[in-house]
């Protein structure tokens, strides 16, 4: 046999004598060093080639910017896992603590403004819009609500809210709903390759916030324009089934509030920070009850934490000092503390029955809540250990050198063409 060489193998008494029997074998004759040594290279470049494709497709989006998917793992308050999903936010409070982080008016940075019904979202995007001290201050026409809050050297958008950009991925647009739209309506708009985004939202203790939108919609309010848009399509009739017939539902007790069991106002903060594709949408046959509860609270508490702001309403002071020193932009005027709403003294109205089913229906909101109240204190805190200047700054919010305090105007009697109760 060509290029062969019968040799005799002598096997001593080890372990080997169990593999190989004393015998005659025919060895190939062994390849010349230099020939192994480019098998080797070819080798290590494939594998190179092969590590830089694959770190650029699963790298975080902030990282190698390659690709927009990033892989996380989720885990609830008991530690149980859920399933693998990918996020589809911008950067978190976390990432701008860096000392190396600002963000960038001048380039394409973007903050998103996730409103949510009844939070006191309304007055925040007005101060967002008409009281931050800014080189190129948002222009607001006095006949219409909607404002240009455009960049110091160019006519693009920094801001995506109801008062600049309107409610162009919905009404009220939820967590599922924006991440999904943002990046196109903005693109519609002007012709950016790269941008990033910076989540913002406030969150109301859940009874409070819920007699609130029990008063809205008692005196009208439906929100028809939102769209509950999910996965590629529009939630469905049979997945949401209309509370009552007609127009609106002007004029429902709080017991028939109640009762609805398709009422989006239970738990809407946690179904609105929630990833929706994770429980099948509206499909509430998707799964067990339990297991969606707990997968859409998990869920929120992650969205949460992944957003770059979110305050309280019931803080407002400290919600104020923590936006301003996450972003580096101050607000020329002091945001007010009003607890004696509408909601307040429903809530001193209602019997222990009508309070314990309010608790019970709105239980994700409470737990969510309670979790976000714990966060936004931590980082008060923390933020208060670095700030030298902290007695002063804190004293003085809304206090700008130089500055007076904006002129007000009435923004309820503008008109705005996306208006809808």
């Amino acid at each position: 046999m060509n290029n062969l060489k019968s040799v005799s193998v002598q096997v001593v008494n080890s372990d080997l004598a169990l593999l190989l029997p004393n015998g005659v074998y025919e060895i190939k004759q062994m390849e010349s060093k230099s020939s192994r040594l480019k098998q080797i290279c070819l080798f290590c470049l494939a594998l190179c080639i092969f590590g830089i494709l694959g770190f650029g497709y699963f790298c975080p989006d902030k990282v190698c910017a390659l690709s927009s998917r990033e892989t996380v793992y989720i885990e609830d308050s008991i530690g149980k896992p859920l399933a693998q999903s990918r996020t589809k936010v911008g950067l978190s409070y976390d990432d701008m603590l860096n000392d190396d982080f600002t963000f960038d008016m001048d380039s394409h940075d973007v903050i998103v403004f996730l409103h949510m019904q009844k939070t006191g979202g309304t007055s925040f995007g007005k101060h967002l819009v008409h009281d931050l001290d800014l080189k190129r201050p948002c222009t607001c026409p006095i006949s219409r609500k909607r404002c240009y809050c455009f960049r110091p050297h160019s006519n693009q958008s920094w801001l995506f809210s109801r008062y600049t950009t309107g409610w162009k991925c919905g009404l009220h647009a939820d967590w599922t709903e924006l991440t999904s739209c943002v990046d196109e309506k903005l693109d519609e708009l002007e012709n950016i390759v790269k941008r990033r985004y910076f989540y913002i939202t406030l969150l109301r203790e859940p009874s409070a916030r819920y007699l609130s939108e029990f008063r809205h919609v008692q005196r009208g309010a439906t929100w028809k324009g939102s769209r509950h848009f999910c996965n590629g399509r529009l939630a469905t009739d049979k997945e949401i089934p209309p509370c009552y017939k007609g127009d609106n539902w002007e004029g429902v007790n709080l017991d028939e509030f109640i009762k609805c069991h398709s009422n989006l106002a239970v738990n809407r903060q946690t179904r609105m920070l929630a990833d929706l594709e994770l429980v099948g949408c509206y499909n509430k046959s998707y799964m067990a009850k339990a297991e969606r509860d707990r997968i859409l609270l998990a869920s929120a508490k992650k969205n949460l934490l992944s957003m770059a702001f979110f305050g309280l309403t019931e803080h407002q002071k400290i919600s104020q000092y923590i936006f301003e020193e996450t972003f580096n932009l101050r607000f020329a005027i002091p945001f007010e503390q009003n607890n004696a709403t509408v909601s307040s003294y429903t809530l001193s109205t209602l019997s222990s029955k009508q309070s314990e089913a309010i608790s019970k229906l709105n239980n994700l909101d409470i737990e969510l809540y309670n979790f976000a109240k714990k966060i936004l204190f931590q980082r008060f805190e923390h933020l208060k250990s670095r700030d030298a200047d902290f007695e002063q700054r804190f004293k003085n919010l809304g206090v700008v050198s130089g500055k007076q305090s904006p002129t007000e105007f009435d923004w309820d009697k503008l008109e705005d063409p996306t208006e809808s109760p």
